[in-house]
């Protein structure tokens, strides 16, 4: 693997791959088909937004994590581009980025960045060109639980939610949870916890939070498919989230934007300096401001240190990332994809994600993006 490819994952004190969020194949739709337009696309400013429009039909595939934020873009570019027709299915990042490596679709979303045997595959399908990580919509990766009789948000550090997924925590009235919680009263409700079932960044990145931070309880590394053995695995964000909003003393793991559609409760979790920190678009940012960017040309992927303590900056956290072709893209299909590529990098698109639950990129992010979409041919 090419060393711009990938992020070493952090350990005490070293630096972790952000490769975040959220989702693998979740089987929500049918495959994404080829993209095919009869009319061949173009490329013209709309006045009264300034966006850049194309004409023609992007298909998409992928993240189901940034489904939501993908269907606002959607509506609000085709709004001001007429002759647009963007059709995202959230298959899951591990079949948005076969899909993408078949030709199947212009772009993908993926929850992490290409690694592996897909750098070489995903290269050989952009002709003359290889292939780019563009992180995109990032969030916070929420623990969601059901609790009947307990309202303030409850506190559960790393040590504690590591084992809780590992099985060894058992009932909402553990010493261990009422240690997190002085002067809350804990009932004995068995605790069922829920996991995904499919391929998930939202699973590699929470379990990498919680192995980067409590090793000795959660000895697993990061890992796409959820490592550890015990609870019960539901397909999708939101499977999870429906299972713990109809399971008294469940417990589970989502982006935020599903506990906020849920009406789920969501707990303070603990950094790796043992502060307790809510799960908000504001604290997430935070975090994600202080990533390390690894750039090699217009390859972007983001960096984060576990060991980083902030009481206002959440660590759990994702940034799904769009793969398309830096160079070698079909030039009836480029002004398009470039043109909604440069809408959802947009100042203007990024800050209308907080009101869908998501978190936008940092200036800083943002501009560097900006500019590697603007270089795509």
């Amino acid at each position: 693997m090419k060393l711009q490819r990938y992020v070493a994952v952090a350990g005490a004190g070293l630096i972790a791959t952000a490769t975040l969020a959220a989702c693998g194949s979740n089987n929500n739709g049918p495959a994404a088909s080829g993209s095919s337009s009869s009319a061949g696309a173009s490329s013209s400013a709309s006045s009264a937004s300034g966006i850049s429009c194309g004409s023609g039909t992007l298909t998409l595939a992928g993240s189901s994590a940034q489904k939501n934020a993908i269907d606002k873009f959607t509506k609000d570019y085709q709004a001001a581009c007429s002759g647009a027709t963007i059709n995202y299915n959230p298959s899951g990042s591990g079949a948005g980025v076969t899909s993408f490596e078949q030709k199947q679709v212009d772009f993908a979303g993926s929850d992490f960045p290409l690694s592996g045997a897909d750098v070489a595959k995903a290269d050989a399908r952009c002709t003359g060109g290889k292939a780019v990580d563009l992180p995109m919509v990032p969030g916070a990766i929420a623990v969601m639980y059901n609790v009947s009789g307990v309202t303030a948000p409850l506190n559960l550090s790393a040590q504690t939610l590591a084992k809780i997924f590992t099985g060894k925590i058992t009932t909402w009235s553990d010493p261990a949870i009422a240690k997190d919680n002085s002067g809350v009263t804990l009932p004995s409700t068995k605790i069922t916890t829920f996991h995904r079932s499919d391929k998930s960044g939202t699973s590699f990145n929470f379990s990498n939070y919680l192995n980067q931070t409590d090793a000795a309880d959660f000895p697993s590394k990061a890992n796409k498919q959820w490592p550890a053995s015990s609870g019960q695995g539901q397909n999708g964000s939101s499977g999870v989230a429906q299972a713990v909003k109809s399971t008294s003393g469940g417990i589970g793991y989502a982006e935020l934007s599903y506990a906020s559609a849920n009406n789920l409760q969501t707990a303070k979790v603990g950094n790796a300096q043992g502060q307790f920190v809510e799960a908000s678009t504001a604290n997430a940012s935070a975090f994600i401001a202080k990533a390390k960017v690894n750039q090699t040309g217009n390859d972007i992927q983001l960096a984060f240190d576990y060991t980083y303590s902030d009481p206002n900056s959440y660590p759990a956290v994702l940034v799904t990332y769009e793969i398309a072709c830096d160079k070698g893209n079909d030039a009836t299909q480029l002004p398009l994809i470039k043109g909604f590529l440069s809408y959802m990098s947009s100042t203007t698109a990024q800050a209308e994600l907080p009101t869908a639950g998501y978190v936008s990129l940092p200036a800083n992010i943002q501009s560097l993006v900006a500019t590697a979409v603007g270089n795509l041919g």
